[in-house]
This record gives C-alpha cells, structure tokens and sequence, in this order.
C-alpha cells in the first residue's frame, strides 16, 4: 500500500444507493474488504475511522419511487434501514452509518459548491439537456437509456454504460429514449455549473499517473490512465431535479447538486457527525495539518464501476478545493457473477443479503469466508452455490471446525476442560510458524490481497490438525498423560491465536472461539498473546460450522431458475415501458416502406454497428444499425426489410444514417427482421 505510517486512517465504503437491498455483488466489491482492512488496522492498534452511508439523491430515487407509487423520502427511509441492518447482521464494523439526507450533509455540501463557485472554479453554460415532452421535465442522466456508441449496449445510461464502464453523457447515446415516458427527449437549453477537470488534467498525470504508478492496483491505474489518455472534458455539477440538494444560488432556483458533487462528499459530513457524537476533531482525519507531513491515510474501498468518480472527480473537487488531503489508495474490487451470470438487480438475479440470513440464519461468517476466498480483487470472479457449499464443507467444516472439535473434546475427555502449566506455547517451531502466519496476513493486507491473507488464516488450522495427528495424544495419553496434555495444550494456544487472527475475517467465529477458551471476548490486538493461567477452566465444546446438505443447495439454484423463468416471460415489460397512446394520425405521419439491403459492413470501432445500405424504392440510402451482434454482413445482402424512411437524418459515428431498419425483439434480446414472408417490391407502403 504504501511504505509510510501514517498517524491516522480514514477509511471508506461506497455510498450505497438507497432504492433497493444489498446483495452478495456489494458485499464482496466494497464493504467486505473495507471492513476486514478496518479490523486489522485496529488489532495492530492504529487510529481508524471508518465511514459510510445510504446515498440518498439523484435519479435512481425518484426513478424507483415513481414505479413504486410513493415519495422518494418513503423509499430512502425503507431502504436506509433495511441497509443498515444488513451490515449489522455481517457485523461490518463502521464508526458510523450516516445518510446524505441528513441537513450536516446538506451543508457541507453546499458549502463545498460555494467554496468552488467563489474561487471562480466553475464553468457556467447554457447547454442543450434532453427534455421529456410527455412529463414536462428535464431529464437526468439515469432517466435516460439508449445505445452505448463504445460497445452497442442498448440499455446503457446518460452517465455510465454500465457493460463497458464507459463514462457517458446524455447526447453520446444512440436513440435515446426517456425512462419515465419511453419516448425520444428532445434537446432544450438549460443553464448548469460545470467543474472544468481538463483544466485539472496536467495536475492529475502529474498527482496520478506519475504518483500512483505500481502503487494502486494495476486494474484501477489502468482504468484511470485510460481516461486520462482520452482526454477529460467539463463536467456538470448540477441537474434539473425536483430530489436533492439545492444548488445554492439565487439564480439556480430549481436545480440540485449532481450526486457525484454530494455524495462523495457525504464521507466528510458523516465523519463531522461521527467526531461530532463522540467529542472527536473531524479535521484530523480529512485536512492537511500544519507540521503534519503525513497526518492522515484515506482510502475509499469501491466496486470497479465507480473507479472514475473516486479517482478523478472527487479528487479534483477536493484539490480545487485546497484545504482537504487526497485519496492514497482506492483498492477497487471487479464484479461478482452469480452461477455463471452478471448480477442484476433489474432482474432479481442476485443473493440478497436479508434473504441469505432467513435461509441460513446465524451463518454470517460461512458467507464471509467464502466470499472473502473469491473476492474479484483484480479480475471478475464468480460465486455458485456449489462453490459454496464445498469451501464450507471441506474447509470450514472439515479443517478448521474439525481441529478445535477434536482439541476441546479430548481437552474435557482427559483433562475435565483445565489447564495446567500451559501458560506459554512450548513448540519453538509451532511458534515460529504462527508468527509467520501474522506477517504474512499483515503483508498481504496490506497489498490488499484478501484472498492469500484468508488462506494464511487457514494454514494455521492445516497447521494444527497436522500437528494433532502426528503427535496423537490419544494415544500417548495412557503412557505418558504428561506428553499429551503438553500437546493438547500447545494446540489450544494455536486455537488461541486462532481466534486472534479471525477477528478481521470471521468476527462472529471468532467469538465463538474465545467463549470456548474461556477468555474475555473483547477484540484482542495482535501484540495481547493469551497467557492461560494454572488451573483455566475451558468451556464445553460446540460445533463452529455446520455441514451444507444438498438439499439447501438445490433449492437455492432453484430459487434463481425460477426467477429466471418468470424474468424471461416478464422481460419486455420489465425493461421497456408502455408508451402513451397516439393518434392515427401521430401513425400515419410514418412513413415505413419494405425495402432491401443492397450492401452492408461493420462499423469500425463497434461491436453492434452495420453500415447499409437499402434500396427503398424511391433511392438507396445508408442506414446505421445496431444488429451485428445478431448478422454477418455478408449473410444479409438482399434481406427484405421495413425501414422508417421519414425519420430524421442522425451522424452515428461520423456516418449519416437517413431511416431505421425496424426489427423485432424477444425476451432473450434475440433479433429478427420485420419483413415480408414472401418476396415484395421495394417501395411499397406498410399500413
């Protein structure tokens, strides 16, 4: 991470949205490994100050609440404790779980916005912004859908594609289309603020690219120097919202801050909440400090979709700003598929974490594991119910359940649960090995590799149950009781430090630990080894892990097959909504001929785009259409069609395309033409 030691961490979590809850995807991308990173600073006794909350602005609320019949403050409410009690029940160890609807939020991001306009940071323009006849309202990004112009995605949004991760903006799209009314925005002037970052671009090679090069992780570098490759442009600060924060400026009556201006910004509004309830000074852990080099780390753990906005944005709003520190690390996780899938919200394919606990209550830590051993540190990587079922069964159960099992029962079998003696591990080099095992998961901590720091966790179960079997002590018992208990006591101190090293992985376990050995179970630093007593009373053994039988399995892959089938039966409805009614004449003013394709050829630089042309009777026009997915150029010449010849000229990447080809969709995304079942004259007129 960084060779220096820092006085104090800051450490945060990506703002979840609040409109819907967690699942698995989250939790493996940003809040487990935040929380696991947390915990190990603590037991090596550093100054932590681990902050999130439910973001609780932008499009995506009013989106949800508009489907929803209710208020965006309803759904916030709903799903800001909903959320919240989530992360409670995996026991992610925030400071605090704040809300960036909360009025300390509010002001310190109008604060922020003040302190930028008054330094003259700010770009002011008129602009055209898509604008929805039917609702009457402007539209932000995320109420707009349309083709992606970087990979064809047909669903991708006016800020993010979010198959690509592209960063968007609304008139980048191909046939737009609004989400409240399905129908095609027009383009109306508005006036917004806009945060000119190709003014901070030098500043951010030189802070970036130049600094962070073979410090960050080599998939979040290479996201961020692609951008800055590109070449940044302005971006706007504000939208036309009736849902946010207002922009504090008599002349933006009506307008919000854009969501990526105020939620970042919620990290600081809720550790001024957290300082505030605990009698502590914020301003430590977020500006820089006079004769301070280094006074303070901040870290933003996020999933790799947000990788822009905390590397780029956000910095550059807080380096305009001039008084706050920078991100050191922004570790970013890749994506979690499900059973070999993408997980999706839209389409409930997904683990839900509320869910997870009505089926398997009280197995928080099984989860953990698992998704801590396949954790998309730096690739996707992908979670199924078998995988699942085998890391519980073979590891959980099998090596690190079995070794304390046996221990703690021949413990009581022989001994009646005390211990004698045993203050100190004796084995130099059962110790030497466990001393290891600590270097290794701090160092691979702090590179952030959570999967080999969870695997050194279980080497030292491996370690114990290979030292159990080879000295046998059920064995030696009857001959020399004094070797055994010897063994047997050296193998609870390896339990002891067991439960030492779990408490960032596995808290609930390691609870669990420390009740069986009879030790306080306040969280223990790394440099507090267990000393047990003469005459210790252990408590009686108890199963740590349960086997994961089939059929609990089986009914979770049939959970999702089901939600699968009535996805597929749903899907057109689900993903395109019903447009108002129009009249026959809003009909009749298309003019939709049968035509033929003539020629047709990739467009180069896409995935989806052909180039045709179409002989529609009355000329041969080129058409730019999104179906090379679907169609080999070459196996479409002479293809009958319909197309819409009355649809306004439109440049597709640099190509003037004059009509639409109309094409049918099934709920498998499947195309088809629209076309004749027998062979038809061009040019001639569909009613």
């Amino acid at each position: 991470m960084t060779d220096k030691d820092f006085k104090r961490y800051t450490i945060t979590s990506a703002l979840p949205y609040a409109n819907g809850p967690l699942h698995i995807g989250h939790l493996a991308g940003a809040y487990l490994p935040a929380d696991i990173f947390v915990r190990h600073l603590r037991l090596k006794n550093k100054d932590v100050v681990y902050v999130c909350g439910s973001d609780e602005h932008g499009a995506a609320i009013t989106i949800k609440a508009k489907k929803e019949g209710t208020t965006p403050q309803a759904i916030i409410d709903q799903y800001h404790n909903q959320i919240k009690k989530s992360f409670e029940d995996f026991g992610i160890a925030f400071d605090i779980y704040h809300r960036t609807s909360s009025a300390i939020h509010h002001d310190l991001s109008q604060e922020f916005f003040l302190n930028l306009y008054e330094k003259g940071e700010f770009i002011e323009k008129f602009s055209d912004q898509y604008f929805d006849e039917e609702y009457q309202q402007f539209l932000a990004d995320r109420y707009i859908i349309g083709t992606c112009p970087n990979c064809g995605n047909d669903n991708a949004y006016g800020d993010q594609c979010e198959k690509c991760g592209t960063s968007l903006s609304p008139t980048d799209l191909i046939n737009p289309r609004s989400t409240l009314s399905g129908n095609a925005p027009i383009l109306k002037p508005t006036k917004h603020w806009y945060l000119p970052l190709d003014k901070y671009q030098p500043w951010l090679e030189k802070w970036l690219l130049e600094g962070k090069k073979d410090v960050w992780k080599t998939n979040v570098y290479g996201q961020c120097s692609s951008w800055l490759k590109q070449g940044l442009q302005p971006r706007s600060m504000t939208r036309d919202l009736d849902w946010g924060i207002d922009v504090p400026l008599k002349e933006a009556e009506g307008k919000k801050l854009y969501v990526w201006m105020d939620a970042p910004i919620g990290y600081i509004s809720a550790t001024k909440q957290w300082a505030t309830d605990h009698d502590k000074d914020w301003q430590l852990y977020w500006k820089k400090q006079p004769n301070e080099v280094d006074n303070a780390c901040l870290i933003h753990f996020i999933g790799k979709d947000n990788i822009v906005f905390h590397c780029i944005t956000f910095p550059s709003i807080l380096h305009a700003h001039g008084d706050y520190i920078l991100p050191t690390q922004v570790p970013a996780n890749e994506f979690l598929n499900l059973e070999g899938d993408k997980l999706s919200t839209s389409r409930n394919h997904a683990v839900w974490l509320h869910e997870y606990l009505e089926d398997f209550p009280n197995k928080q830590d099984e989860l953990r594991y698992v998704l801590t051993s396949i954790m998309p540190e730096t690739s996707d990587s992908e979670f199924t119910w078998k995988d699942y079922q085998a890391r519980v069964n073979n590891e959980l159960v099998a090596i690190l359940g079995n070794f304390v099992n046996r221990v703690m029962i021949l413990m009581h079998k022989y001994f009646e649960g005390k211990v004698f003696g045993g203050e100190k591990l004796t084995n130099q080099a059962l110790y030497d090995l466990i001393g290891k095992a600590y270097d290794d998961v701090d160092g691979y901590l702090t590179e952030f590799k959570f999967r080999n720091a969870i695997a050194a966790l279980m080497d030292v179960a491996r370690l114990g149950n290979k030292y159990l079997t080879e000295n046998e002590p059920w064995k030696t018992f009857k001959e020399n009781p004094g070797e055994a208990k010897d063994v047997l006591q050296n193998c609870l101190h390896i339990i002891a430090h067991l439960a030492t090293l779990s408490q960032a992985f596995l808290p609930h376990t390691s609870k669990k630990l420390f009740a069986m050995l009879n030790v306080e179970n306040n969280t223990l630093s790394y440099d507090q080894e267990i000393a047990f007593a003469d005459g210790h009373q252990l408590n009686p053994a108890s199963l740590l892990f349960e086997k994961v039988e089939d059929e609990a399995v089986e009914a979770q892959i049939k959970k999702l097959d089901d939600r699968k089938e009535w996805i597929a039966m749903e899907d057109t409805a689900a993903i395109i909504p019903s447009k108002a009614d129009i009249t026959f004449d809003d009909f009749s003013a298309m003019d939709i001929r049968t035509g033929k394709i003539l020629a047709a050829e990739k467009v180069a630089k896409t995935k989806k785009l052909l180039r045709l042309t179409v002989d529609t009777g009355i000329d041969q026009r080129t058409v730019v259409s999104g179906i090379a997915e679907f169609f080999e150029p070459e196996n479409i010449v002479g293809q009958q069609v319909s197309i819409l010849i009355n649809l306004a000229p439109r440049e597709i990447k640099g190509i003037i395309s004059q009509g639409m080809i109309l094409m049918a969709e099934n709920s498998d995304g499947k195309l088809t033409f629209v076309a004749p079942k027998e062979e038809f004259g061009v040019g001639s007129v569909v009613r």
